[in-house]
């Protein structure tokens, strides 16, 4: 007894765009042929609807959700609730830089800082940092922890010093301003805060990333 097909293919980029009953018939349209674009499916019937669709609504739409970034919405048991969470953002290195804080569970933002002219990332994120802890012993709430993603930042606080390669300009010349005033809090003020490292890897973007990535 013959086997019963199950696969019948669409070519949506290829010699001759179509549905095709055998892979060998497929193979003729797509060997060769630049960003070629097909797929195989069950049925002749599924196959013929999908072929009325762009390509992208099947192949990349596919890819996307294996791909797809984690959501630290989905992590709440694992993520501690009593927190604030802080990032920056800049757009080159150096470049146009800004940072904040905000509630890690609602993403509601408790204070943001820039626009910054030729800042760096890892300066924003020890900035914010030490920006946080600040806020916190102001509010008389230094029970609250801190996430952040940067071990770098992470490090510097604890250090209570930078290691920015980052030189000065006229441009930039607030941003020095305010890694003083930085530098000049941790040394002068106990850290109560624990600081905790984000898990971008597992938990997606920390709530206070800016969404451009």
């Amino acid at each position: 007894m013959s086997k019963s097909k199950t696969k019948f293919y669409v070519v949506w980029v290829g010699v001759n765009p179509g549905v095709y009953d055998s892979w060998a018939d497929c193979q003729k349209q797509i060997k060769g042929f630049p960003n070629a674009k097909y797929k195989s499916f069950k049925t002749k019937e599924a196959a013929q609807a999908a072929f009325k669709d762009s390509a992208m609504d099947h192949i990349f739409k596919k890819q996307s959700k294996k791909t797809a970034k984690p959501q630290y919405h989905n992590f709440l048991e694992e993520i501690v609730h009593n927190s604030i969470s802080v990032d920056a953002a800049c757009s080159n290195n150096p470049g146009i830089m800004e940072y904040r804080g905000v509630i890690t569970t609602t993403g509601e933002e408790l204070f943001r800082m820039g626009p910054f002219q030729e800042g760096t990332n890892n300066v924003g994120e020890f900035l914010a940092l030490v920006q946080a802890l600040a806020y916190l012993k102001k509010i008389g709430k230094e029970n609250i922890n801190i996430y952040s993603d940067s071990r770098t930042a992470i490090a510097w606080v604890r250090n209570k010093k930078t290691k920015t390669t980052l030189k000065q300009t006229p441009a930039n010349k607030d941003i020095f301003t305010l890694l003083q005033k930085a530098s000049n809090w941790l040394l002068q003020n106990e850290v109560k805060t624990k600081i905790l490292k984000w898990d971008t890897e597992k938990w997606g973007e920390i709530p206070a990333d800016f969404g451009r990535k």
